[in-house]
């Protein structure tokens, strides 16, 4: 069991580290032209393509695929890495993240247990299964068994809390979205300006 969970980890890992690289590909193409290798216009012609593969890649690399698998105290399903299994009576943290298609918000519970396996939740039965195990766990928390730490967000959106913050966090996202992905994009235009 050991074994497979660090593996799924190290899936997960090098999954991240891809699409890191892919992100970063233009500033090294940017050094490279600087240097003469290649022509000048590669990095611009990287830059957007590599937004929009991280931007679409990177919260898909843990999202649950099928075949999923619900036993009474793990979640297992199938990600772009490889399957991962969550072990429900071992959460660490649950928080939301939230993606923008098409001009609506798209929302994933990302679950880590405390093996270091995370998994993002997207099918209502998954999310069924989740929020019992968060109210068992804040059961036990009355009791003095320290519980997992889930967001605001994520409470809010498994109606486990009142409150608007949804509505703040879905704000925050598309504002922390459009901001770094100008970023990004101003700074491949300024080097490509040089």
């Amino acid at each position: 069991m050991e074994a497979t969970v660090t593996w799924s980890v190290t899936r997960a890992r090098m999954g991240s580290g891809l699409v890191m690289t892919v992100l970063l590909l233009p500033f090294g193409a940017y050094g490279l032209a600087r240097m003469g290798f290649i022509p000048g216009d590669v990095p611009i012609v990287l830059g957007p393509l590599a937004a929009i593969v991280g931007v679409v890649l990177l919260p898909a690399l843990c999202e649950e695929r099928a075949p999923f698998r619900h036993a009474s105290s793990c979640l297992t399903a199938n990600t772009l890495t490889g399957e991962r299994s969550v072990d429900l009576n071992r959460i660490a943290t649950v928080r939301l993240l939230t993606t923008f298609s098409y001009g609506s918000a798209y929302r994933t519970l990302v679950v880590r247990d405390s093996h270091g396996v995370r998994l993002g939740i997207t099918t209502e039965r998954s999310r069924r299964k989740l929020r019992r195990a968060i109210e068992k766990a804040d059961a036990n928390a009355t009791r003095g068994v320290p519980g997992p730490r889930v967001s605001r967000a994520a409470r809010s959106y498994l109606d486990l809390a009142p409150g608007r913050e949804l509505l703040v966090h879905t704000a925050l996202a598309l504002l922390s979205l459009t901001m770094s992905v100008g970023l990004y994009v101003a700074v491949l235009l300024r080097l490509g300006g040089q």
